[in-house]
C-alpha cells in the first residue's frame, strides 16, 4: 500500500505542474494576461533557467504595460545568465515606451556580442525577427557571416529581404543558398512558387528568369540549367524547358528520363507541337528498345489524335511497319495496344482489334501488361456494345491489381459500362464509392457521372431523357461524332428546360470544338452561361470559350473578361491556374 501511495504522489507531482503550464499557456494564447502571469510566475519560480516561460512573463508585463517590472526582471536575469538575447528583450521594452535611443543602444550591444562570438548570430537574428525588427535581424545574420564566412545564413537573409520588399535580393540569396546546399533545392523552389503563382509578382518572375539565364552563362554547372528548366515548367513553357534539358543532355548523355518526362507533361497540357519536338529528340538518341517503342507509340497517338480520315491508311501502314520492326513481342506491347485501339475506334474494325489483343494475351507478359491489355480489350468490347464481357474484364483487372491506380480506373470504366447499358442504379452504386477515390481525375469523373444520373432521376423516374443521353454519349465514345451530335441535338429539342439540358449543351459545345466549328461551340457555351449560371458546367463554359477566343479566333479582348470571371468566381475550378496565367498575359503585366 505504501508503494502504491508513493506512486500516486509521484504521478500527481508530475501531472499537476504540467496542467498548470498548459493552463497558463491557454490563458496567454487567449490574451488573458493577468491570469496567465499569475501562473507563469509560479512556474518560473521553480524553473528559473527556463527562458521559454521567462519570455512569456516579460510579454505579459508588456501587454499589461508594466514596463518597470519587465525591465527589473530582465536585469535580474542578466546578472544570473549570460544570454545575449536579453539585450534584445531590454531594448524592445524601451522601444515600447518610445525610448528609441535606449532601445538602439541595447540592440547594438546585442550585435557586438556577435563580434565576440559569431555563433550567437542565429540566436540573436531570430530574436530580432520574432520582435519583427527585420533590419536588426538582417544586421545580425550579415555580421555573423562577415566574421565567420563558414556560417551560411543565405536562406534567413533571403526571407528577410522578401519581407522587407526587396524581392530581387531575396531571389539572389535563395539561389545562392540552393546552390551551396543543393539538398535544399526543393525547399527553395517551393518558397519561390508562392511568388511565381502571384499575379502581382510578374516583375519578380521576369527577374528570376533573367538572373537564372545569367547564371547558366557565367557558370557551366548544369545545376542552373536544371533550375531554369524547372522554372519554365512551372510556367508551362515546355519548349524553353527543353532547350535547357538538351544543354544538360549534351554534357551527360547517360539519361533521357528528364526529357521524356518533359514530353509527357507537354502532351498532358495539350502542347502537342512541343511534345512532338521533344519526343522526336528522344527517338533520335534512345538506345533502349523499350524506350524506342514507347516513344514511337507516344508520337503515333498524337498523330492519330490530330488525323483526319484521309490520313488513316498511312497511319495503318506505319503502325504495321513499326510492329514488323520490333516484332509482336512483350517489348512492343505499347504499339500492339495502340494498333488495336486504332483498328477499333478509327477504322471501325473491332473484331480485328479484339483478335490482336487476344493474341497479345498469349505472350509472356507481367501482371501490369496483362491488366493493360485487358483494359484495352474491355474498352473495345464497350465500343462493340458487348457490355457484359467488358465488365468481366474490368472486374478481373480490379481484382488482380488491388490498390493500384489501374484498379480504380477499371472500377470507373465498369460504372461507365453499366451507364451505357442503361443499368443506372448499379452505375450509381459504383460511383458513390469512387467519389472518394485518391485519384482526383477518377473522383471528378465519378462525381460527374453521379450527378448526371442522380439529377436526371428525380423529375423523370422513367429516365427517358437520361437513356437518350447515354445512347448519344456511347456514340461519342465510339468516335461516331456526327451521330452523337444528332442525338444530343435531338435531346435538346425534346427535353428543353429539363435538368438534362446543361449537360447536353456542354456535350454539343465540345463536339463543335472538336469539329473546329468554333462559332457554334461558343453559342452553346453561351447558352450555359445565360440559362444555367448556377450549374456545374459554368467554369468549363467560361474557360473553353476564352480558349477559343484566344487561341482559335485570335480575339484576346473577348477572351480576357471570360478569364477574369473565371478567376474571381471559380477559384476552386481545375482550370483556375491556367485561366489566371492567360489573364495575366492578356492584361500585359508579364512578359512571358
Amino acid at each position: 500500500m505504501k508503494r502504491i501511495a508513493l506512486f500516486i504522489l509521484f504521478f500527481f507531482s508530475l501531472v499537476v505542474p504540467s496542467q498548470n503550464e498548459q493552463l497558463a499557456l491557454d490563458y496567454y494564447e487567449k490574451g488573458e494576461f493577468e491570469k496567465a502571469l499569475s501562473l507563469l510566475e509560479q512556474i518560473a519560480a521553480k524553473q528559473t533557467s527556463n527562458y521559454y516561460f521567462f519570455q512569456r512573463i516579460i510579454d505579459c508585463y508588456q501587454q499589461l504595460e508594466q514596463f518597470d517590472k519587465a525591465e527589473k526582471a530582465i536585469l535580474e536575469r542578466k546578472k544570473r545568465y549570460d544570454q545575449p538575447i536579453l539585450y534584445i528583450d531590454l531594448g524592445y521594452n524601451y522601444q515600447l515606451q518610445h525610448q528609441e535611443d535606449k532601445a538602439k543602444k541595447q540592440y547594438e550591444l546585442a550585435i557586438k556580442e556577435i563580434e565576440k562570438q559569431p555563433s550567437y548570430a542565429y540566436q540573436i537574428g531570430t530574436g530580432f525577427e520574432k520582435k519583427v525588427l527585420l533590419d536588426w535581424s538582417l544586421k545580425a545574420y550579415e555580421k555573423g557571416q562577415e566574421i565567420n564566412p563558414e556560417l551560411n545564413f543565405d536562406y534567413q537573409i533571403a526571407l528577410l529581404q522578401g519581407q522587407l520588399g526587396n524581392i530581387e535580393l531575396m531571389a539572389d540569396k535563395l539561389l545562392d543558398f540552393a546552390y551551396e546546399k543543393q539538398e535544399n533545392t526543393p525547399v527553395v523552389q517551393n518558397y519561390l512558387t508562392r511568388f511565381i503563382a502571384d499575379e502581382a509578382q510578374s516583375n519578380f518572375l521576369n527577374y528570376l528568369k533573367k538572373t537564372l539565364l545569367l547564371r547558366t552563362q557565367k557558370n557551366p554547372d548544369v545545376y542552373w540549367n536544371q533550375f531554369l528548366s524547372w522554372l519554365y515548367v512551372q510556367q508551362k513553357e515546355y519548349g524553353k524547358a527543353f532547350i535547357q534539358q538538351k544543354a544538360i543532355y549534351k554534357r551527360d548523355q547517360e539519361n533521357l528520363s528528364n526529357i521524356v518526362s518533359l514530353g509527357y507533361m507537354a502532351a498532358e497540357d495539350n502542347q502537342n507541337e512541343d511534345a512532338v519536338t521533344i519526343m522526336e529528340f528522344v527517338l533520335e538518341n534512345a538506345q533502349d528498345i523499350l524506350l524506342q517503342v514507347e516513344t514511337h507509340a507516344f508520337l503515333m497517338k498524337i498523330r492519330i489524335e490530330e488525323a483526319s480520315v484521309s490520313d488513316y491508311e498511312k497511319i495503318k501502314n506505319d503502325l504495321k511497319s513499326l510492329l514488323e520492326k520490333y516484332g509482336f513481342t512483350a517489348n512492343a506491347i505499347e504499339l500492339i495496344r495502340l494498333d488495336a485501339h486504332f483498328q477499333a475506334f478509327n477504322l471501325n474494325t473491332p473484331k480485328e482489334a479484339i483478335a490482336i489483343l487476344n493474341k497479345a494475351l498469349d505472350l509472356r507478359l507481367n501482371n501490369r501488361q496483362i491488366a493493360e491489355i485487358k483494359m484495352e480489350l474491355a474498352d473495345i468490347l464497350i465500343y462493340d456494345e458487348k457490355f457484359n464481357q467488358a465488365i468481366l474484364y474490368y472486374a478481373q483487372v480490379e481484382d488482380n491489381m488491388k490498390n493500384d491506380v489501374i484498379a480504380h480506373e477499371a472500377s470507373m470504366k465498369m460504372a461507365k459500362a453499366n451507364y451505357y447499358k442503361n443499368d443506372f442504379d448499379w452505375a450509381l452504386q459504383q460511383v458513390k464509392v469512387l467519389k472518394q477515390s485518391s485519384s482526383l481525375l477518377i473522383a471528378n469523373d465519378a462525381v460527374e457521372l453521379f450527378l448526371l444520373i442522380k439529377d436526371n432521376s428525380y423529375e423523370d423516374s422513367t429516365r427517358v431523357a437520361l437513356t437518350a443521353f447515354a445512347k448519344a454519349d456511347l456514340l461519342l465514345y465510339q468516335n461516331k461524332q456526327e451521330q452523337a451530335l444528332s442525338g444530343f441535338i435531338s435531346i435538346l429539342e425534346k427535353y428543353k428546360g429539363d435538368t438534362i439540358e446543361d449537360e447536353t449543351l456542354y456535350k454539343i459545345a465540345t463536339i463543335y470544338t472538336r469539329k473546329k466549328e468554333y462559332e457554334k461551340a461558343l453559342s452553346y457555351y453561351k447558352q450555359i452561361l445565360d440559362h444555367h449560371a448556377d450549374g456545374i458546367f459554368v467554369d468549363e463554359a467560361l474557360f473553353f470559350s476564352a480558349e477559343i477566343y484566344r487561341k482559335e479566333l485570335q480575339e484576346p479582348d473577348k477572351a480576357k473578361p471570360l478569364y477574369e470571371k473565371m478567376i474571381f468566381e471559380h477559384a476552386d475550378s481545375i482550370y483556375f491556374t491556367e485561366a489566371r496565367k492567360q489573364f495575366r498575359i492578356l492584361r500585359g503585366d508579364a512578359n512571358l
